[in-house]
């Protein structure tokens, strides 16, 4: 075992080794009485921040900007979606359709070149769920759930997020289960009313004695969902436990989670766009209507492919994004002699399967046939209820006359296991007039990162109701250019992207941080220092040399090589790549706040910070595939530079936070994107931005009325690209002026009335700042009626308007199809509850 990690390991032991005094349980003591022997532990006050700094604090007199928002408000806001939970904090932009596994989240005008959330770390109890949050196929929001064990979410933007935890220099958002202090239970029981989606949430929590408590939650869901899949998109569920021991100087806390749940990728589909690019109107296609409508199918249920040992498999497209986590933590706190000492340790056992439905062109039917097998070519079912049948009209097909070029993505996430501590010590010291608050650390992690992924093209038509078909392609000789509907077992022409990853990252940093407050005034400083490794072996064609990335092989055991099986993509399994390079860098952050009254404070900070490169540095010229060294040891990890100042208010029910923020960054990536056709595009890119802004956040409360918003104002762009001068100033893709969320509502003993709003101005669909994509208003109003003690009643309509609206457009430009794929928000959902208390 690594010394490092062998250290981490036996500071964790030894914290937990520590001579401790259990409470004298023949003594008889209310309950407040136990918590308040516990000051290791303390009951924060409601204002109380704890996430990504050195102690909690009121934010008033915290330099940092920052929001939480509970569980009860999740539930108004009318989704489980991780995404658009963050989407409703100020300062973070989060693009998905309503799923977990296909996301990209991003802060304060940090760019979003890819999936994931590079910039943002994303935590449960403190922890990062993943070490590196856009492991390509693997987007940390997809191993993590909201439910009734959920107490709060806390979000950090810059500040001292990046010397509080590693690859997390935009921010940091942490989830935080409840631990047992509220005595009682909860379950709930929802369903769709416009749609196919029933879910069972339920909570429970209490004293086991006087010194021990407990939490136990989770839930479980199965249905088609709100858009049409011909099947039960969604199954599955998790379950949460937490039971903590308290002492009369500290307490600790075990944890356990296991989520196995599976859920549709609302990835890109087809809709209609005329105009002009400075100002297109898009619409819905025949016979489909994005909000409702997939491209996920009863009759597109299985394809051909190999494995990860280049042996033929089946693929069952119907389990979408699957992800599966077993995990177990410890974590402990306790005050000796002075010092404050913690330790957060927890082991992840984790995998899953992503399937994604992607373009690759869209073509009319009639057009497609001959230009894939020539002249005179035709077009038959090759699955489904029709299965055999020519397609005698293909312009007239499902009345938009279409077929998908299609690109089947597909993953196998085998292992992301990591095993992350984070162990700490602070004091307050008197010093002259004031308080110094000294904390010193070291976290250790190790994350693993096996994938198998392989590509693949078909050709099916775009049919409602999820009944979308694979079609095959017939040459006018009577020769099938397809096999049951796969066109290519990899990308046609090529055997890219048939690729195989066994990396291990290994990620280390000490880190400190002082706090001197003396009257009003606060000044403080932290500073850590990452320090990693990678290793492992990669397979690809695409690595170079002599690797050979296809073959014939019969992948339908009928004893004959199809046109399609001829050049099935393959992993040279001899010729393995490697991966071995070290790295280091500091991270800094300085801030100062001043409280000028009790309701009025000011703070001013600049950070540094940095974040990792994960695997998508691979398979480019970053990389020595040989001897697994970088070319440029600056590709190792991309700086981020902040400086942001504020004020915060807050007097008899006002609460106002104003924050101005400057941002810049260099990023690294692999960015999927289309050309002016539409047609897909993969771009190695390596660009320099900044930002700069204004993040708004309020709540006004008074009697049983609230109003509580939140707008962030940026203007990004590109600094500067090696690759594409020409996109230097632009502004970069999906970046909207003006992202913003509201929530009125009205709420008396009996019932609860409000409204949820998000919206978003226009932005550009890809880096060229050709395209606009059109902004939107998305108006979700929520009722709760309380008609007896225990019982509540729930009724959310999210995006009440039926909005057509849009996450991400794939073109560049309008094509002469007028015809694009684009990612899209879901159509008006109708949810129902009842929730029992007890």
């Amino acid at each position: 075992m690594n010394h490092r990690l062998r250290f981490a390991l036996a500071a964790s032991c030894a914290l937990f080794a520590l001579p401790v005094h259990a409470q004298d349980t023949a003594k008889p003591a209310p309950e407040q009485a136990a918590r308040k022997a516990s000051p290791a532990e303390p009951q924060a006050p409601k204002q109380a921040f704890t996430t990504g700094v050195a102690k909690g604090r009121d934010l008033l007199d915290s330099a940092i900007s920052a929001s939480s928002i509970d569980e009860d408000q999740i539930q108004k806001i009318g989704t489980r979606s991780i995404a658009e939970v963050l989407g409703n904090m100020p300062g973070i932009r989060a693009e998905t359709a309503g799923t977990d596994g296909l996301t990209a989240v991003t802060i304060r005008g940090l760019p979003m070149a890819a999936d994931g959330s590079k910039f943002l770390q994303i935590q449960e109890d403190g922890l990062p769920v993943l070490e590196f949050g856009d492991i390509h196929f693997a987007s940390t929001t997809a191993f993590l759930r909201t439910d009734l064990s959920l107490s709060q979410v806390q979000a950090i933007r810059g500040g001292s997020a990046s010397t509080f935890a590693s690859n997390s220099p935009g921010g940091l958002v942490n989830f935080i289960s409840k631990t047992g202090e509220q005595e009682g239970g909860t379950l709930q029981l929802s369903s769709g009313l416009n749609h196919e989606l029933g879910r069972a949430d339920f909570n429970y929590g209490g004293r086991l004695s006087k010194t021990v408590r407990f939490n136990l939650g989770g839930f479980y869901r199965q249905g088609e969902g709100p858009r049409a899949t011909g099947y039960d998109a969604f199954k599955g569920g998790q379950i949460k436990l937490n039971v903590t021991k308290t002492f009369n100087n500290g307490y600790v806390r075990l944890y356990a989670k296991y989520l196995d749940d599976r859920e549709p990728n609302y990835a890109m589909v087809p809709v209609a766009v005329r105009g002009t690019n400075a100002d297109p109107t898009y619409g819905t296609i025949a016979g489909f209507d994005p909000r409702k409508d997939t491209l996920y199918s009863r009759y597109r249920s299985s394809l051909l492919a190999l494995d990860g040992n280049n042996n033929v498999t089946n693929l069952d497209l119907r389990q979408g994004n699957r992800s599966k986590v077993a995990s177990v933590g410890l974590e402990a706190q306790f005050d000796i002699a002075g010092w404050t000492f913690s330790n957060r340790a927890r082991f992840a056992q984790i995998s899953g399967t992503y399937n994604e439905n992607s373009s690759m062109a869209l073509l009319p039917a009639a057009a497609l046939a001959p230009a894939f097998a020539g002249p005179g070519a035709t077009l038959r079912y090759a699955s489904g209820p029709k299965t055999g049948q020519t397609i005698a009209s293909p312009a007239s097909l499902n009345g938009n006359g279409l077929l998908m070029y299609g690109l089947e993505i597909h993953s196998d996430l085998e292992k992301l296991d990591n095993f992350t501590n984070d162990f700490r010590g602070s004091r307050v010291w008197g010093v002259g007039r004031g308080k110094l608050t000294t904390t010193a650390g070291f976290y250790a992690s190790s994350q693993a990162m096996v994938q198998n992924l392989h590509l693949l093209t078909d050709v099916f038509d775009i049919a409602p109701g999820g009944n979308s078909a694979f079609v095959d392609v017939i040459a006018a000789n009577g020769t099938p250019v397809t096999q049951g509907g796969v066109l290519n077992y990899g990308i046609r022409g090529t055997g890219a992207y048939r690729r195989r990853y066994d990396l291990d990252y290994r990620v280390f940093a000490p880190y400190g941080s002082v706090n001197y407050q003396v009257g009003a005034l606060s000044v403080g400083a932290s500073l850590r220092y990452d320090f990693g490794k990678v290793s492992g072996t990669l397979y690809g064609s695409d690595l170079g040399g002599t690797r050979v990335g296809t073959a014939p092989i019969d992948m339908n055991r009928d004893g004959a090589i199809s046109l399609p099986e001829r050049t099935v993509a393959v992993l040279p399994l001899s010729q393995p790549g490697a991966a071995n390079y070290s790295y280091g860098y500091a991270s800094y952050s300085l801030g100062v706040n001043y409280r000028v009254a009790e309701p009025l404070s000011v703070f001013a900070r600049y950070s540094r910070g940095a974040r990792a490169t994960a695997e998508r540095i691979y398979f480019s010229p970053a990389v020595n595939s040989a001897s697994g060294a970088l070319t440029d040891p600056a590709m190792a990890y991309g700086p981020v530079k902040q400086a942001e100042a504020g004020v915060k208010f807050r007097k008899d029910g006002v609460t106002l936070f104003a924050t101005g923020f400057w941002a810049s960054t260099s990023d690294k990536n692999l960015q999927i994107g289309a050309d002016a056709t539409g047609a897909t595009v993969v771009l190695q890119i390596d660009r320099d931005y900044s930002a700069k802004g204004i993040e708004l956040e309020g709540l006004f409360e008074h009697g049983p009325l609230s109003l509580r918003l939140g707008a962030t104002y940026t203007k990004a762009k590109i600094d500067a690209d090696k690759a594409d001068k020409t996109l230097v100033g632009n502004t970069p893709r999906h970046q909207p002026d003006l992202i913003f969320q509201a929530t009125p509502q009205f709420e008396v003993k009996t019932f609860t009335i409000g409204t949820n709003v998000i919206g978003t101005t226009s932005s550009f669909a890809q880096d060229g700042n050709l395209l606009k994509q059109p902004g939107y208003t998305i108006v979700s109003p929520f009722v709760q009626v309380r008609p007896v003690n225990g019982i509540q009643l729930g009724l959310n309509v999210y995006n009440v308007f039926d909005k057509l609206a849009f996450v991400s457009v794939n073109s560049a430009a309008i094509p002469a199809s007028g015809v694009v794929t684009a990612q899209t928000l879901t159509g008006r959902t109708i949810t129902a509850s009842v929730r029992f208390s007890f």
